[in-house]
């Protein structure tokens, strides 16, 4: 049995696109997921599974979703051992005066182009500081992410595939709410 968190873009943000995490958890069970457990309302899943193909069950729950909840979201999946490496190459951890609460890392759908990291400092002048490791955008916002000019929309067209952000924080509660499940 693997264990897995499920990654969702775009629901209950600025009230759009509302989905109860009790009805997310529901629609997870009713797959056969087993130790389902969400985390905050941004669609975090934490689940284990007999299926340890990760692709297959992408499709299954972005189909399952888009009929139960009658639109359709990206879903990236993660294994406990990705979520680890991608912790552990956290280009910003050894660096203190980066505040973690503003620290992203952007899951990505798909491998970028060898090009991305390249297109990313020639295409944008900002002052946030990114690094592209793997399948994850690392982005450190020194002026808060509120106020930030880099779009999920120039990060998808740039890299030439979407993604789904989360704060450092979450990221290792959601290692932590993994490390949880039983084996």
């Amino acid at each position: 049995m693997a264990t897995f968190v499920a990654l969702f873009r775009g629901i209950n943000v600025g009230g759009h696109q509302k989905v109860r995490m009790s009805d997310l958890k529901a629609l997870h069970e009713s797959l056969g997921l087993k130790h389902v457990a969400t985390y905050i309302q941004s669609g975090n899943v934490v689940f284990s599974s007999d299926n340890g193909d990760a692709e297959q069950l992408t499709r299954q729950i972005e189909e399952s979703f888009a009929q139960k909840f009658g639109f359709h979201v990206m879903v990236t999946i993660r294994t406990t051992s990705e979520l680890g490496k991608i912790i552990a190459r956290n280009p910003f951890t050894d660096q203190p005066t980066k505040a973690p609460k503003w620290v992203i890392v952007l899951f990505l759908a798909r491998q970028p182009a060898s090009t991305a990291q390249d297109d990313l400092r020639n295409g944008y002048a900002g002052p946030e500081e990114l690094y592209l490791l793997g399948q994850e955008l690392y982005i450190y916002y020194p002026e808060n992410m509120g106020r930030t000019k880099l779009s999920n929309a120039y990060l998808d067209k740039t890299l030439k595939t979407p993604g789904t952000g989360r704060n450092w924080n979450t990221v290792l509660q959601l290692q932590s709410m993994m490390e949880r499940v039983p084996q």
